[in-house]
């Protein structure tokens, strides 16, 4: 069986704290799980059939009403017949947490698993460990921090931990110009204001900007932030900045009108507004805590479409109380789904706004879920 085929490699130079995982045998290839020296392909017998489990969330009558959502345990990300026609098997589950959930149950001779990163099935080092056919691991989306890359390189010989990279980076950089904006200008409290029956212009006002003549700048400049900083450059802010141990090339620099800084402490202390769009690895996770949010331009606003646990979350509600963040969005959380009492839920500045944030979204729109369903299906190469 062919199965999911328009992947790239997950490796990438570990030279800094934006680098992605050091797991250099664990990579993101196609049609193929690859070996040292060999490939090898999850194929259909008249007495071997493949088993495909897919940990999705429920959409219940959302799915129903929209049957493009199909990133939900109703729409299976379109593929259950061609799945079943080629001998198969496939078993779909949103119940992901604990010892005795479906996933735990389901885990133990399935040769495939794909999950997304909205409703993550999370391979730790003890699931794995019970996955004795596992042959690949899928995102359906972008980044696999989910899953234990060095434990994924010792079982069963090698676990090919693959994603659908570039499948929805445009609909997250709208997603990221969209919070920004939301933030800047107030917006959440001023609709909130509206929705109540009242109108008090001067409330939501006194923490309204402009996005022009501003400062901004980005933790990592690849697919999303590059993006990122294009959207930006009509706005006519007064700088674009980016931070990467991969710097664009001059010609790139000039066309977008941004500029590197060497450093993350040094671009933080000047830009008004920052987006984060680094993947999470060791090195990232709980950067941004509270040493590195003092570091901040004081009353500086923060997005997060990356990865939850890239910040500190009660480090960032205290930031919005003191005024250290004059407000900070985004659609990533950790654990997800985050719980009820998690504090970015509610978190706010001193002022009773400043939040901007949402359920994992932001890479998941209807036309994002289309592509990431082609890709999968149509593009088929072999990893590198």
């Amino acid at each position: 069986m062919v199965f999911l085929r328009s992947f790239s490699r997950l490796a990438r130079p570990a030279s800094s704290v934006l680098s992605a995982r050091t797991a250099p045998r664990v990579t993101s290839g196609a049609s193929f799980l690859r070996q040292p020296n060999a490939y090898r392909t999850l194929t259909a017998t008249a007495s071997q059939q493949g088993k495909v489990l897919l940990v999705l969330y429920d959409g219940g009558v959302h799915a129903e009403q929209e049957p493009q959502l199909l990133g939900t345990t109703e729409n299976e990300l379109g593929i259950r017949k061609w799945l079943e026609d080629q001998g198969h098997t496939l078993v779909t589950t949103s119940d992901k947490e604990g010892e005795n959930s479906k996933f735990d149950q389901e885990l133990v001779d399935a040769e495939v698993i794909i999950t997304t990163p909205f409703h993550p099935g999370y391979l730790t080092a003890e699931r794995l460990a019970k996955a004795k056919k596992l042959k690949l691991a899928v995102t359906a989306g972008i980044g696999s921090d989910h899953v234990d890359l060095n434990a994924a390189n010792k079982t069963n010989g090698g676990v090919t931990v693959a994603e659908v990279t570039g499948s929805n980076v445009v609909s997250v950089a709208e997603h990221v110009v969209m919070t920004i904006l939301t933030l800047v200008r107030n917006f959440v409290p001023a609709h909130e204001q509206i929705a109540r029956g009242d109108w008090n212009v001067a409330e939501v006002a006194k923490n309204e900007y402009d996005l022009e003549n501003k400062v901004v700048g980005t933790v990592a400049v690849g697919r999303i932030g590059e993006r990122v900083l294009r959207r930006l450059k009509p706005f006519e802010c007064k700088e674009l900045l980016y931070f990467d141990y991969q710097p664009l090339s001059p010609e790139k620099e000039k066309e977008i009108g941004c500029r590197r800084v060497e450093s993350l402490e040094e671009m933080l202390g000047q830009c008004d507004v920052v987006t984060i769009n680094c993947p999470l690895h060791e090195k990232t996770r709980g950067l941004f805590n509270k040493d590195l949010l003092s570091k901040m331009k004081k009353g500086s606003w923060l997005i997060n479409t990356a990865r939850g646990a890239i910040v500190v979350k009660e480090d960032v509600a205290d930031a919005l109380k003191s005024g250290q963040l004059r407000g900070y969005g985004g659609d990533v959380w950790f654990p997800q789904p985050a719980p009820k009492d998690h504090p970015l839920r509610t978190a706010q500045n001193a002022w009773g706004g400043g939040n901007a944030m949402v359920p994992h979204m932001s890479g998941t729109s209807i036309d994002a879920q289309k592509v990431c369903h082609y890709f999968s299906l149509y593009h088929s190469h072999p990893a590198d």
